[in-house]
């Protein structure tokens, strides 16, 4: 299984931080895990700003020249590990970005007759770990569980993946928020995953 772990914080001594550093510890101990990419967004200077304009048009994104190291990213990955906070009950802005960019027709998915398009990233599995200040509890009740549908629904299964696996952990500010244990949760999912 080759994985692509997405990461998306701007500050290396978050708490965002030690769940990346457990996914790999835990990824390099699996040997169901043969390979291994790391992409860290703020890192890379990636550019989440969408600009179209009379020689940038929308429908020509998936063969962006300046993409085409990260479609790669996407096609060689099985498994895709997206790791971010969840800041005014979302994903980060630098997130979104990368994902409006990314998941493009043509590469992500292929419009056709009918309500729903074809996806075409089938057979890839996601993986979201995010952290919140706020209860774990606080989407589902008072927001409708908005962020799970946004990146399930609305994003993955439109592209053909199906297999996808949450893990908000919530009170990630509160010395109660049992950090050592849920980075330990981590650390044994990714040590023992098989698909």
């Amino acid at each position: 299984m080759k994985i692509l772990v997405i990461y998306t914080h701007p500050n290396h001594k978050s708490l965002c931080y030690a769940f990346l550093e457990k996914i790999i510890k835990g990824s390099n101990e699996n040997p169901n895990i043969k390979e291994l990419q790391v992409l860290d967004l703020y890192e890379e200077g990636f550019n989440p700003l969408l600009v179209f304009n009379e020689n940038k048009r929308r429908r020509d994104m998936y063969c962006d020249p300046h993409l085409e190291k990260y479609r790669k990213q996407i096609s060689w990955a099985d498994k895709i590990v997206f790791v971010y906070p969840i800041w005014w009950g979302r994903p980060p802005a630098m997130l979104m970005g990368y994902i409006d960019q990314l998941f493009a027709a043509n590469f992500a998915y292929k419009d056709k007759k009918g309500l729903l398009p074809e996806g075409l990233l089938k057979g890839k599995s996601v993986v979201c770990v995010s952290t919140m200040k706020g209860p774990t509890k606080y989407p589902l009740f008072w927001l409708n569980n908005s962020h799970k549908i946004l990146m399930k629904k609305a994003l993955f299964n439109f592209v053909g993946i199906k297999k996808v696996k949450f893990f908000e952990f919530g009170n990630m500010e509160s010395p109660m928020g049992k950090q050592t244990k849920k980075l330990e949760k981590i650390y044994f999912y990714f040590k023992k995953v098989d698909r």
